[in-house]
């Protein structure tokens, strides 16, 4: 396996420049994972599939999900690409860099945990700040169009927003300057996270099932259903920035009472 994403890694930076690579080659990665692993929630939930494993019962109109993709195109092409180009200097400054050989795993690894608890606690604050009335009516109200979020609905948003909560994104990276291949693994972690956070389906295999801490579809879904006033559920990945400051305490009283009735209902069976 390391000797094929050695050779791999190899073919890569003898036919394409660091700049085609950073840029263009990341540009065309995310849109690869995000589209991927989004379109299919679109096809699911229009077929009807699954429907023991979604959230709401509601269901977006096919009107609504062109509409978000024709949006994200334009916000990818027009605020996403033009932010790697311009960002490349900064990046090359801190020490990125794309040549062998490649990071250890224990190197990867590390980053890639301090770049995962450093999103969580800068998204955590810039994402509540979003919810104060002004920001909310003005910006985040775009990407709460969506009451019932489908996949590909986790990136569609003002375009100031993307700037304001991309920056916890790539602060880490930039922060430590990493390797190419570092910062590629972190946005395809990042990006298939945020994709299955408004997927609308709480599976049996869904990774908060087994993770501690992890948020997920459910989590992030009742974010959506309330009111912006009082949602809560600000976190990105992991909850514990909403579990310590209390901003989760309405989902959890929700949780307990679903358990209550569900242990009611075995009873009275």
């Amino acid at each position: 396996m390391a000797s094929f994403v050695h050779a791999s890694w190899l073919y890569l930076i003898t036919h394409f420049s660091d700049f085609q690579l950073a840029c263009l080659g990341s540009f065309f990665l995310h849109e690869s994972v995000f589209f991927l692993s989004g379109l299919p929630f679109i096809f699911i939930e229009r077929a009807g599939w699954l429907s023991k494993y979604k959230i709401q019962t509601k269901n977006n109109s096919p009107a609504a999900q062109e509409k978000c993709i024709t949006r994200l195109l334009l916000y990818h092409f027009g605020v996403n690409l033009p932010v790697m180009l311009f960002s490349y200097p900064v990046f090359k400054y801190m020490g990125m860099r794309s040549s062998l050989p490649l990071p250890s795993w224990k190197v990867v690894l590390v980053q890639i945990i301090f770049y995962f608890i450093l999103e969580d606690f800068v998204f955590y604050w810039g994402h509540r700040i979003l919810h104060t009335k002004w920001l909310y009516k003005n910006v985040h109200s775009v990407h709460h169009e969506y009451a019932t979020p489908f996949g590909l609905t986790s990136e569609y948003a003002h375009p100031a927003e993307i700037l304001f909560l991309g920056f916890a994104t790539i602060i880490g990276p930039a922060i430590t300057g990493p390797h190419l291949i570092t910062l590629w693994l972190w946005m395809v972690l990042r990006v298939l996270e945020t994709v299955e956070a408004h997927c609308g389906y709480h599976f049996p295999w869904s990774l908060s099932n087994f993770i501690p801490l992890y948020g997920g579809a459910d989590f992030h879904d009742y974010h959506h259903r309330l009111l912006y006033t009082k949602s809560g559920n600000y976190s990105s990945t992991f909850v514990y920035m909403d579990w310590v400051f209390g901003t989760d305490k309405g989902y959890r009283k929700l949780k307990a009472l679903k358990s209550t009735e569900v242990e009611d209902g075995s009873k009275q069976m």
